[in-house]
């Protein structure tokens, strides 16, 4: 007979050999009884199907057999068994512990999903910021004409900052938002490295005024007193004789010696003097024009944006009185904030006919848990908002409902 320490070790070694395959199988049974029920695997259960597995005649019965326990490799037999069971649960462990922890939901684009790095994260107070620059030369777009040389410089030397907690994907759809937005753009793409580094092609503005006038309005010029600040999207009363206009601010011109605010939201610089050059202060002028598209205020010409019943009021008011309303706090774009952050869209749908919303109701029709999506107001023949389970649906209801994109996306197609 060996002696003991031999006998364990060579218990050890066989426990190992042996056990290898019932770990596996312990650890593989933990994760998908964990993630795909929720319950774990009772250990016993995991001991029994381990022993069994391994093939050892007589199972746990050996640690209580005082003939195998006094056999001459009683010893190795018994510290085998104990390996086997103590490689089992701890594979059952981590199994288990993985598909506790694995989420649920997975998809390829999350797996794909790329990330920045975190040298370029930086840290604003509690939030994390990335700051996102134009790498090489803003590139143009198929099918549409070449930006002007003005544009192309202006956009590659633009910096924009975005919370750095959204994937890199949201952040290029984010700032080609932004281009079209700020410069008008007919269109934009955005393609970020981890380096927050953007590759633009753009498309240069293929509209003027018409494009910034809203459907249902009219866009009147009037000559007034500019007040300064004046910029594209204000909200503005031109008093007049026959009585006051409300309206939205398309262009401004404050004069030839100020800055004008133009249809494309681009800013107009002070003509040069009459040496071909500009002094000092016209020179801060356009600087400070070009950071800000807005008008320095005085004698000019205002472009409004306004009712079509109220046009002609203003066109026939030789001069008007601009006063420039206040909007507040808009908080509603903090709420599209955090909507983007999570991931999330907003989206109008119609309710189509004969669909599984028609005649239906919210709560009958199971929204939330059958399409992934929320429905935050329906309209009929008034708004309602935040409506409850008991709010009836039929064609042509229209519909907020917010949700991931590809959520959205399957609702729209179902409802409609």
């Amino acid at each position: 007979m060996a002696s003991l320490p031999v006998e364990i070790l060579s218990g050890i070694y066989l426990g190992v050999l042996t056990g290898i395959i019932p770990a596996l199988v312990a650890g593989t049974l933990g994760f998908i009884f964990r993630y795909f029920t929720g319950v774990t695997i009772p250990g016993f259960g995991v001991v029994v199907l381990s022993l069994a597995i391994a093939g050892v005649n007589g199972g746990i019965l050996a640690l209580y057999d005082q003939s195998i326990l006094r056999g001459a490799h009683g010893p190795a037999v018994v510290v085998a068994i104990l390996v086997i069971l103590m490689l089992s649960m701890y594979a059952h462990a981590q199994g288990d512990k993985l598909g506790d922890t694995l989420p649920r939901r997975m998809s390829i684009r999350a797996l794909t999903e790329r990330t920045l790095s975190a040298d370029v994260v930086e840290f604003v107070g509690n939030r994390r910021e990335v700051r996102v620059a134009v790498a090489g030369e803003v590139g143009d777009m198929e099918g549409y004409p070449p930006l002007s040389p003005s544009l192309r410089a202006e956009i590659g030397e633009g910096t924009w900052t975005f919370p750095a907690d959204v994937p890199v994907s949201e952040l290029e759809t984010r700032l080609a938002d932004r281009l079209r937005s700020d410069y008008d753009l007919a269109d934009a793409s955005v393609a970020l490295d981890e380096r927050a580094r953007a590759t633009i092609h753009a498309a240069p503005p293929v509209g003027g005024l018409s494009k910034r006038v809203p459907p249902g309005k009219r866009a009147v010029s009037i000559d007034a007193l500019v007040p300064t600040g004046i910029a594209r999207g204000e909200s503005v009363r031109v008093v007049t004789s026959e009585g006051p206009v409300t309206g939205t601010v398309v262009s401004a011109d404050s004069g030839d010696d100020a800055s004008a605010v133009d249809p494309d939201g681009a800013t107009t610089a002070p003509p040069a003097t009459a040496g071909g050059g500009t002094d000092e202060k016209e020179e801060a002028a356009t600087s400070s024009a070009r950071s800000a598209p807005v008008t320095v205020g005085g004698e000019g010409r205002i472009t409004v944006a306004v009712d079509r019943a109220d046009a002609g009021t203003l066109l026939r008011a030789e001069r008007g009185r601009v006063v420039v309303l206040s909007r507040g706090t808009r908080r509603e774009f903090e709420l599209l904030s955090l909507f983007r952050r999570a991931g999330k869209r907003i989206r109008k749908v119609a309710v189509g006919a004969d669909g599984p919303l028609d005649g239906a109701t919210i709560g009958e029709a199971a929204v939330r848990d059958a399409y992934g999506v929320g429905v935050l107001a329906v309209r009929r023949d008034r708004w309602r908002f935040v409506p409850d389970g008991s709010t009836a649906l039929s064609p042509g209801d229209e519909l907020f409902v917010v949700g991931s994109r590809d959520s959205l996306a399957a609702f729209a197609e179902v409802v409609a």
